[in-house]
């Protein structure tokens, strides 16, 4: 192997230097692939016919490069570099195999050497190539492919499929596939470690922002197994970037245990929804002060957020060992000004109050305090001023709300109470008024037309009687009469009369036995009818 193997030929050189005839001994613990790439190299520079795979040809190219076999015809580098050209990176299985053969002891070597990072490119190329133009069933085969590979390796080809400027649902594709069928085969002693490893390779989320429900699934692991803080915060952050498109079914399966019985995880649970809540703030404030169409987008992602937050508190409050503080932080962790309508987180409410009736009057306002009964609907303020369950001051709270809708606006029912927060419930509302004006009016020109006939009638009584003080007096008390009841026809058209207590007194024009008027005339007024 002397004429072949520089490092060899170096090694016998030193060594029979002091005595020519002396045993020579080197020592290749170093040598790159072990006892398999020597006796390989060994057959090479024998002449004898050795096979070079997908899965040794990185260690031979290693080793060569380690024995320094670079004779005039290449030797066994060039041999290896034709098998990689012609079939070692032609395929995705076997670029997976030689770029899985460079981990463990032979990475160094496969790094210096760049062995590692072209068989990451040819995983890539092929990926990309399957993506355009798919030779098998299923479309994403590929996928499952890549879960062979080591966390390092995989983030290599991660790299190498974003400087190929892969599209994203490529990219969420590879993610997703490989920390689901890695984590699954992961033996519980060694979960944890892995699960730290596989969220350290994830992409970012502008680069490809993962599924919320395989994040929440990845969370509960990491809080399940104690993972590090660091991945469980990563792991968060990622969350509240996508929270809009999780679903209630995803954070329950997140906040409960794996049997689905005891709440578990309220702690991330209250940190994601924040850290949702303070990113879209930041959000809508640039939104704000570029003056886009976004803001409503954002608003919306809010509410929707805040609707799946009140169906997950209602969950959650049924569990009998939730502790109040857990419970208002997972509720309260959405703003009160970002829920069109309490009647969700009310139900939350109640239900908490119902699966713990132990609670004192101080603890059940302390539960309350998360909703807003003012921005409760009449059904559900109807329900909460019946509700024994309720503070004290939450059921004073919905009754006042209450008075004020009634003197205010005149309605009780929860439809009409819809309508006022629109424009066309307003405009209800102002036609169902004006009707009322109408009717009041045609009762007033009935009430002037009856007094009419009754001084036309009284008229003509005085003058077959002759009498012509008799006459004056049932006149006098026909216009008192009459004057009386335009003040209370008049009164009722009053728009600042509130059950008659603000109306003018009437109370002072009083019927005498005799059937005559006794007119207790008002001070410095003047009456005159045209």
């Amino acid at each position: 192997m002397v004429p072949k193997c520089g490092y060899i030929r170096k090694a016998v050189a030193v060594a029979t230097r002091p005595d020519p005839a002396a045993t020579v001994e080197i020592e290749l613990d170093g040598l790159p692939g072990g006892a398999d790439a020597f006796e390989k190299a060994a057959r090479y520079c024998y002449g004898a016919n050795f096979e070079i795979s997908a899965r040794n040809a990185a260690a031979l190219l290693c080793a060569a490069a380690f024995l320094d076999m670079q004779p005039a015809d290449g030797g066994l580098a060039r041999r290896v570099e034709e098998f990689l050209a012609q079939a070692g990176l032609r395929t995705l299985p076997n670029a997976i195999a030689v770029l899985r053969s460079c981990e463990g002891p032979l990475l160094t070597a496969a790094e210096e050497l760049g062995v590692a990072r072209r068989a990451a490119d040819a995983v890539a190329l092929r990926i990309c190539n399957e993506v355009l133009f798919p030779t098998r069933s299923p479309p994403e085969w590929w996928a499952s492919e890549l879960a062979a590979l080591s966390p390092v390796s995989f983030h290599r080809v991660f790299t190498a499929l974003r400087c190929r400027r892969a599209g994203p649902e490529v990219l969420v594709a590879a993610a997703t596939a490989y920390a689901e069928l890695l984590l699954a085969d992961g033996k519980a002693s060694d979960h944890r470690a892995l699960l730290e490893s596989v969220v350290a390779v994830l992409p970012s989320a502008d680069d490809a922002p993962l599924p919320a429900a395989f994040l929440c699934r990845l969370l509960h692991d990491a809080v399940t197994t104690e993972a590090s803080a660091k991945t469980c915060r990563d792991l968060e952050l990622r969350l509240a970037a996508v929270l809009d498109q999780a679903t209630a079914g995803d954070l329950l399966a997140f906040a409960f245990d794996g049997a689905g019985e005891r709440v578990i995880n309220t702690e991330s649970l209250r940190r994601v929804i924040a850290a949702f809540v303070e990113r879209e703030s930041g959000a809508g404030r640039n939104r704000r002060a570029s003056l886009s169409g976004a803001a409503a987008l954002g608003a919306g992602a809010l509410q929707k957020v805040a609707k799946m937050v009140d169906e997950v508190a209602a969950e959650i409050a049924t569990d009998e060992s939730l502790p109040i503080s857990k419970f208002v932080g997972v509720a309260g962790a959405v703003p009160k000004d970002a829920r069109a309508t309490h009647d969700c987180l009310y139900r939350a409410v109640d239900i908490y109050l119902k699966a713990h009736p132990e609670l004192d009057e101080i603890e059940r306002e302390k539960v309350c305090s998360v909703m807003d009964t003012l921005k409760l609907s009449y059904t559900a303020r109807l329900h909460a001023s019946q509700n024994k369950r309720l503070p004290l001051q939450a059921v004073l709270s919905a009754l006042y709300y209450d008075q004020l809708k009634l003197r205010s606006a005149g309605v009780g029912h929860d439809d009409e109470d819809n309508d006022a927060r629109s424009e066309a419930g307003s405009a209800r509302m102002q036609a169902k008024a004006d009707a009322a004006l109408a009717r009041e009016n045609e009762a007033l020109r009935s009430e002037l037309a009856r007094m009419r006939a009754h001084m036309s009638s009284g008229m003509q009584q005085s003058k077959g009687s002759g009498s012509r003080t008799a006459a004056t007096a049932a006149v006098a008390g026909k216009k008192a009469s009459f004057f009386g009841s335009m003040s209370r026809t008049l009164s009722r058209l009053n728009p600042f009369r509130a059950g008659g207590g603000w109306s003018k007194d009437t109370s002072s024009i009083r019927e005498s036995r005799g059937g005559a008027m006794n007119v207790v005339k008002p001070k410095r007024r003047r009456s005159s009818i045209s």
